[in-house]
């Protein structure tokens, strides 16, 4: 089967930083359910590992966490889908990735494709959702439609996570304030739903008394996290929450991410890693199927829409150095997403 990775790092520039492949096709086995790819969107998560893996290696890095397609095959003890269903999902970042034609993945992490979508609108999908939902829901404790007069800070509001979180805080009727730098990047986040919108590069504290906030009640950082850390100290209320998706480096740790910053008004800090119930095969990975299927409703009934915003096709090394090239500038908006071997 055809299949597209790396044997080992190299600049995105280089034509042998991503190349075309051919794989054996795998077989699956347990709840695995086998995939026909249709199509595939890129996330950092895709440079992340790519740049992680700085040796040479006999068998190729196969990347790509964001995929739908077709069901060809399922394994034995499949209950969720059969042949012929189509669906949408992340994979495991432990696991060999979607750039390939056929693809393996545990069913329990493994939606029901929107059936208002094409594949890739909804491939543009999973994982920016997984962890916008669990980083709202399950880290912050966020509630929908309470009726409570709360607010959320979105730290990078106008990237994959961010452009999904913002349509989820506005259902769960939170105020949204929303960071971004560029005019293209501002009318993105007001375009989904954003109330406010600050400028990360600059304090937040006084931006935010502009509009008439004194401090937020939430917030999600989906930027650097040392970066902004002091800024979110300062704006965040007594007893509020924070969760944050990107590590800190762990040769700054101790010097640079200082969390006593948090300490005298008891903030609760979480992280939130969409891989864990994946990796980590949690008792509750059935979670991300449940919640892929929520997702796809609220598609369905017009509540939320994808976030693609550039298709590139066929599915090939040329293509995919483009795309992660184009998401190593930082200044891409919403998702690019690649279709069709």
């Amino acid at each position: 089967m055809k299949a597209v990775g790396a044997y080992r790092y190299l600049p995105i520039s280089n034509p042998e930083s991503l190349i075309d492949l051919h794989v054996d096709k795998p077989e699956p086995t347990g709840r695995d359910l086998l995939v026909r790819v249709k199509a595939i969107s890129v996330n950092p998560a895709d440079v992340g590992v790519r740049e992680s893996h700085n040796y040479e290696a006999d068998s190729p890095k196969i990347l790509g966490w964001d995929a739908a397609g077709i069901v060809e095959q399922v394994g034995p003890d499949c209950q969720l889908f059969k042949p012929g269903d189509k669906i949408y999902y992340a994979g495991s970042v432990s696991r060999p990735g979607s750039n390939s034609e056929f693809h393996l993945v545990d069913e329990r992490i493994v939606g029901n494709m929107p059936r208002s979508l094409d594949f890739a609108a909804a491939a543009a999908l999973p994982l920016t959702s997984i962890t916008a939902w669990e980083g709202l829901f399950d880290r912050l404790g966020v509630s929908v439609n309470t009726g409570e007069n709360k607010s959320i800070l979105i730290i990078g509001a106008a990237g994959g996570v961010g452009s999904i979180a913002i349509q989820l805080a506005k259902l769960a009727g939170l105020t949204i304030i929303g960071t971004a730098s560029r005019p293209e990047s501002i009318q993105w986040a007001k375009g989904l739903g954003a109330d406010f919108i600050i400028n990360h590069n600059n304090p937040f504290l006084p931006q935010l008394k502009e509009v008439g906030i004194d401090a937020v009640d939430y917030i999600l950082c989906l930027n650097d996290t040392v970066e902004h850390l002091e800024n979110m100290a300062e704006v965040i209320v007594p007893q509020g929450k924070i969760c944050a998706i990107v590590p800190a480096n762990k040769a700054t740790w101790a010097g640079s991410l200082k969390m006593d910053l948090l300490f005298s008004k008891s903030v609760t800090f979480v992280w939130e890693f969409m891989f864990t119930r994946s990796l980590l095969q949690t008792n509750d990975m059935i979670k991300q199927h449940e919640l892929l299927n929520e997702l796809a409703d609220l598609i369905d009934d017009g509540k939320i829409k994808t976030t693609l915003t550039e298709r590139l096709e066929p599915i090939n090394a040329a293509n995919l150095r483009l795309a992660h090239e184009k998401l190593e500038s930082g200044r891409t908006i919403g998702k690019i997403v690649l279709e069709n071997f």
